[in-house]
C-alpha cells in the first residue's frame, strides 16, 4: 500500500527502530554476548572494541533482516490485532524507504563485520539473514506449519556468530548453544499461536494450530519442551559447562515443563504464561551459561 504524504511525514526514528524488531534483536545479542564471552579462554573477556563491532554488526543485520519481515508482512499484518499498527502495515513508512532502510543498515553492519571482525562471522550472518528475510519470510511462513522449526535454525545462530568473531572458527561449544535456542524456539512461538490463532486462521498463515489443530499443537509443546529439557543438560553432560550450569538447567527446565503441562491440560492464561516464561528462560540459561564459565575460570586461577 503506497503511502500518502502525510503518512510519509508522520514516520518517525520510533517507526524505523519499531521494524528492527528491537526486543528480538537484544535476545539474539544475548546470546550472542554469551558466546563471545565463552569463546574467550581463562574467563577473561572479549576486548571493548571487538564487543561493540560485532554487536554492533549482528545487530544491524539481524534488523535488516527484521525490516524485510515488515515489509513481506504488511498485508498480513494489517489482520492481525498484534501487528496491525505496525509502520509498514500502516503506511507510516512506504515499501521503498523500508526497504532502502534496510539496504543501508544491513550494508552497513556486513561492512563493520567484514572489515573489523572477521569473514566467517561475516558470512554467517548475511546466511542468517537470507534465511530468515527471504526463505523464512518469503516462503516457509506462508507454505508448511513447520515455518517456526525451519526458519528457528536461522534466529538460533547467535552464539555462533559471538563464537566465531572471537576465534575465527567454529566448535562444538557454541553449536550445542545453537541447538538449545532452535529446540527453544516452536514451544516459544507455538504457545502464542494457540493464544492468536484466530488471528492466523484470518491471515492465511498456517500455523501449527491452523493447520492441524489445537490439541495436536499443545503435544507438540510439551514434546519439544521435554527435548529441550535434554537438549539443555547436553554441555555438561559433553564436558563444555560444569555442575552450576547444570543445576541451572534442571530448574528452569523443570518450571517450563511445567507450563507444557498446564497446556497440554488447558489451563487458563496457561498459554501466554508459557510464552512470557520462555523468554525468561532463555534469558536466565544463557546467564548460567556466562556463570559458569567464568567461575570455573576463578576458582582455577585461586
Amino acid at each position: 500500500m503506497a503511502s500518502s504524504q502525510t503518512d510519509v511525514l508522520g514516520a518517525t526514528w520510533r517507526d524505523y527502530l519499531e521494524m528492527c524488531k528491537p526486543r528480538v534483536v537484544l535476545l539474539m545479542l544475548l546470546t550472542t554476548l554469551v558466546g563471545m564471552f565463552i569463546a574467550v579462554p581463562g574467563g577473561a573477556a572479549p576486548s571493548t572494541f571487538l564487543l561493540l563491532t560485532s554487536l554492533t554488526g549482528i545487530a544491524l543485520v539481524a534488523g535488516s533482516a527484521a525490516v524485510i519481515n515488515h515489509v513481506a508482512d504488511a498485508h498480513i499484518d494489517r489482520k492481525m490485532a498484534r501487528t496491525h499498527a505496525r509502520p509498514v502495515a500502516q503506511g507510516r513508512v512506504s515499501f521503498t524507504e523500508a526497504v532502502v532502510f534496510s539496504s543501508v543498515i544491513g550494508c552497513i553492519g556486513m561492512w563493520i563485520l567484514v572489515t573489523q571482525v572477521n569473514v566467517l562471522t561475516a558470512w554467517l550472518n548475511l546466511l542468517s539473514w537470507a534465511g530468515y528475510g527471504l526463505l523464512y519470510t518469503l516462503f516457509l511462513k506462508r507454505r508448511t506449519s513447520q515455518n517456526i522449526v525451519i526458519g528457528g535454525l536461522f534466529g538460533a545462530a547467535p552464539p555462533l556468530f559471538g563464537w566465531t568473531a572471537v576465534t575465527g572458527e567454529i566448535a562444538l561449544e557454541p553449536l550445542l548453544l545453537v541447538l538449545i535456542v532452535f529446540v527453544w524456539t516452536p514451544p516459544h512461538f507455538w504457545a502464542l499461536a494457540i493464544d492468536r490463532v484466530e488471528e492466523y486462521q484470518k491471515s492465511g498463515v498456517p500455523m501449527l494450530p491452523v493447520t492441524h489443530g489445537d490439541m495436536h499443537t499443545r503435544w507438540n509443546i510439551f514434546c519439544y519442551t521435554v527435548l529441550l529439557a535434554i537438549c539443555a543438560v547436553l554441555p555438561f553432560f559433553l564436558g563444555t559447562l560444569g555442575a552450576f550450569y547444570f543445576a541451572s538447567a534442571i530448574v528452569l527446565g523443570g518450571v517450563f515443563l511445567h507450563y507444557a503441562i498446564a497446556i497440554v491440560r488447558k489451563r487458563p492464561g496457561s498459554e501466554m504464561q508459557a510464552f512470557r516464561y520462555s523468554i525468561i528462560y532463555l534469558g536466565l540459561l544463557f546467564a548460567a551459561v556466562l556463570i559458569d564459565h567464568h567461575g570455573a575460570a576463578v576458582l582455577a586461577a585461586i
